[in-house]
């Protein structure tokens, strides 16, 4: 048979075949995965410990006005029914399990920090033993990337990037002054913020070359830490029937909500749904 031959062949055999794979029924949508649940909730660090490159100036979540709106976040957050509470707190700090402890017995007193705040405050309504620190430190070599930028005459990338975060923190901080903790934090925990988190990262990996991959390097360091993370989480469930809520800089949010969305054994929730 000539090439020729061929193709009309091949292009009879598409003109009949393809009106009748229009046709066909669409694929149904896979349900919702039974099994364990994971909610992450990206707060800000409403104790303001000065970690972050960009950090929100956070109001005194110890005021009586504020109380009463966590108050209410933790009436969000109980819908989950959470079996367990992982928080930012070094993998192997046992301290954070002791103040855990000295909190429910009455011989703590919680401070600022939204691991007290919100996770001591909802474990111990919930009745939980503990709390489960998951976090680990990691590689951030910013100074690396600075230093390429200057090198490369790209400083003014890194000044806007570093500009730009500056605003929006100072956005986020005039959102806090003007709203509820509850709406601050369902404004952090929206797809659109979450997308813009992760985004800058990858902005940051447009700055190297071949053989000084300083942005890309530091991106894939940043991914390490958060998947270790999500690996210190996975590890606390110990049944299908566990719902784990996870407390965390929202930093980290769109990064552990990519790697729980992705793992077909989870179900990944979110604060949107159980406050509409």
């Amino acid at each position: 048979m000539t090439s020729r031959r061929v193709l009309t062949a091949l292009s009879l055999l598409l003109l009949v075949t393809l009106p009748v794979l229009g046709q066909q029924s669409p694929p149904p949508a896979p349900s919702p995965s039974a099994g364990p649940e994971v909610l992450v909730l990206g707060t800000y660090h409403m104790s303001n410990p000065g970690r972050d490159i960009f950090n929100t100036e956070a109001d005194d979540v110890l005021a009586p006005r504020r109380q009463a709106e966590i108050e209410r976040v933790i009436a969000v957050l109980q819908q989950f029914r959470p079996t367990k509470i992982a928080v930012e707190a070094d993998v192997n700090n046992d301290r954070v399990g002791a103040r855990y402890a000295e909190y429910v017995s009455g011989e703590h007193e919680l401070t600022r920090n939204e691991t007290e705040q919100l996770g001591f405050r909802l474990a111990k309504m919930l009745g939980h033993e503990t709390v489960y620190p998951v976090d680990t430190d990691g590689e951030f070599p910013f100074p690396r990337l600075v230093k390429y930028a200057k090198a490369t005459g790209r400083e003014a990338e890194i000044d806007a990037l570093m500009e730009e975060g500056g605003k929006d923190s100072e956005a986020l901080s005039a959102y806090l002054a003007s709203h509820t903790i509850l709406e601050t934090l369902l404004h952090m925990n929206s797809d659109e913020y979450a997308a813009a988190g992760v985004g800058g990262y990858f902005r940051m990996a447009e700055l190297g070359e071949p053989w000084d991959w300083a942005g890309a390097d530091l991106v894939a360091d940043w991914f390490r830490r958060n998947m270790r993370i999500y690996t210190n989480i996975v590890q606390l469930v110990d049944s299908p029937d566990e719902r784990v809520l996870v407390i965390y800089g929202a930093g980290h949010l769109g990064w552990l909500q990519y790697a729980f969305a992705n793992n077909p054994n989870f179900r990944l929730r979110k604060l949107g749904e159980l406050a509409r």
